[in-house]
């Protein structure tokens, strides 16, 4: 066994195919799928499931996982202890459905970046379901989704209540409604309509909201920042949690307005999620815990 095979096993995992994984490592394919065969001849398990959309971490392969990072992570001490110079970078992966971005992830990513000034964060984009799928295959460390009261948790993740809110409407700036303190679910019925895409929380929320009854859908858009965008521009309203608008540069600037929705009490949570008993690396927990410090120190804010 050789430190760089399972270098290569975590760049699989993490790019999601032997093709990118041997471009960022700067190997041929065939070596980097050699070498990681070999390893898996040794230990007499299949460690990757490899299909025609890429290559996965295997079920044996994710029970392994934490004992291959833990071997990293003492190499990797080891490397800096002795001064080594030419320690790769660390890169940690974010799922995220867009929500407190400036108000939360920012401040958290700008200290890491102060702790951390050699590793690269890379946020995904996506729907939830993605995200739990990312995280359980490995492909992301960590994971930040929007959750209804009442909803179940996954059961092979774990996950942290970060800031707890409720939908708001999200208007244009000089929009008539904006005059009145909260608005009816009549008065947004009626405006054009900013939808998620189907799979975000937020998609669920406006079905619920509206029931059979659904506002005429002008757009439909991926995530809270493009849908907060195209408020922005006077292109409908939507529906948001408070925290992905309250404190918004957009908003902050008087682009876009919150109101609450009258008679709804729907609670929203932004949730981190990680893999369950996985002994993460330090760079993974240290985002972690600024995450859930940020969240503290915005939750009191907002209280106060």
């Amino acid at each position: 066994m050789r430190i760089e095979q399972l270098e290569y096993i975590a760049a699989v995992t993490q790019h999601g195919s032997l093709r990118r994984a041997s471009e960022r490592l700067h190997i041929s394919q065939p070596a980097l799928s050699e070498a990681v065969s070999k390893l898996e001849r040794e230990l007499g398990v299949t460690l990757l499931d490899r299909r025609r959309s890429g290559a996965r971490i295997s079920r044996r392969g994710r029970e392994l996982q934490q004992f291959m990072v833990e071997v990293l992570e003492a190499v990797e001490r080891l490397r800096t202890a002795a001064g080594d110079q030419t320690t790769s970078t660390r890169q940690v992966r974010v799922g995220t459905v867009s929500a407190a971005t400036s108000t939360l992830l920012a401040p958290a990513l700008r200290e890491f970046r102060a702790a951390h000034p050699g590793t690269t964060v890379e946020l995904i984009n996506t729907q939830q379901g993605e995200i739990h799928q990312g995280l359980l295959e490995g492909a992301l460390d960590l994971g930040l989704v929007n959750v209804l009261a009442g909803d179940d948790p996954p059961t092979d993740l774990v996950g942290t209540g970060l800031v707890h809110g409720r939908p708001v409407a999200v208007l244009p700036a000089g929009h008539p409604l904006t005059a009145q303190a909260s608005v009816t679910v009549e008065e947004l019925r009626a405006e054009p309509f900013v939808a998620m895409r189907a799979g975000y929380l937020m998609h669920r929320f406006a079905h619920r909201l509206f029931g059979a009854d659904m506002p005429a859908i002008s757009y439909t858009t991926d995530g809270a920042e493009l849908g907060k965008i195209m408020v922005a521009e006077g292109l409908g309203a939507t529906v948001l949690p408070d925290y992905s608008v309250l404190g918004d540069p957009m908003e902050r600037a008087g682009l876009i307005v919150a109101r609450p929705i009258e008679d709804d009490r729907t609670a929203v949570t932004l949730v981190l999620r990680h893999r369950q008993g996985e002994h993460a690396p330090r760079p993974v927990r240290d985002l972690q815990e600024l995450l859930v410090r940020h969240a503290r120190t915005y939750q009191d804010a907002r209280v106060s």
